[in-house]
């Protein structure tokens, strides 16, 4: 299985080296995507949030935005922050420092942003302690699981619910492999929380 919360040792610098939570205001949370834009999935989600006006922040890879620029636009243009997520999807923990940063560099060339999230969450000391002159690393705090073989829609759902409260990054993603789980789950959530009585808001650099 997998862990909802991100490994302990990186929520322990929480606030100082790096995003794992937002400031609690009044019923505030930060929703998150990951691995797009991809033409199957990312309109359905902003077609989505669009109808419960809401925003969120796109993590994406600069391969998708090169591939599919026109659903990228579209992301821009309804108003929706982005972060860079490398050009590749790349694996901090088994990628050379060197062909790394120049991944991320590469990402740059179709957009740019102050924000930045690793892949699976991996990366070395090396690779933060250049990428934070740069960058607002984000992690998150609530991981829907919508990618995972091994849950149920059902359970990515009672994931979020369990588990996001005020002050919260919560990290789905637009992508095919977690298409069945992230449109079964995402309206759920946020007519939950809405109904509670929360906002959402973007994250910022």
């Amino acid at each position: 299985m997998f862990s909802v919360r991100p490994p302990f040792i990186l929520r322990i610098f929480d606030g100082k080296y790096l995003t794992c939570t937002i400031p609690e205001g009044e019923k505030v949370i930060s929703l998150t995507f990951d691995d797009g834009p991809v033409p199957e999935v990312t309109p359905r989600v902003l077609g989505i949030l669009a109808e419960r006006n809401v925003l969120a922040t796109f993590f994406c890879t600069g391969d998708n935005v090169k591939k599919h620029p026109d659903l990228f636009a579209q992301l821009l243009e309804s108003g929706h922050a982005i972060g860079n997520h490398t050009f590749h999807h790349l694996n901090g923990w088994t990628t050379p420092p060197a062909e790394y940063f120049e991944d991320v560099r590469r990402c740059e060339e179709y957009f740019k942003t102050d924000l930045f999230r690793p892949p699976y969450g991996k990366f070395t000391p090396s690779q933060y302690f250049l990428l934070q002159k740069q960058y607002r690393i984000i992690l998150w705090s609530v991981l829907s699981g919508d990618y995972h073989k091994r849950i149920t829609k059902e359970q990515c759902l009672e994931n979020v619910l369990k588990y996001t409260r005020s002050g919260s990054i919560v990290l789905f993603h637009d992508t095919l492999k977690a298409e069945e789980k992230l449109l079964y789950t995402l309206p759920r959530f946020l007519d939950h929380f809405l109904g509670e009585g929360y906002r959402f808001v973007q994250l910022m650099s």
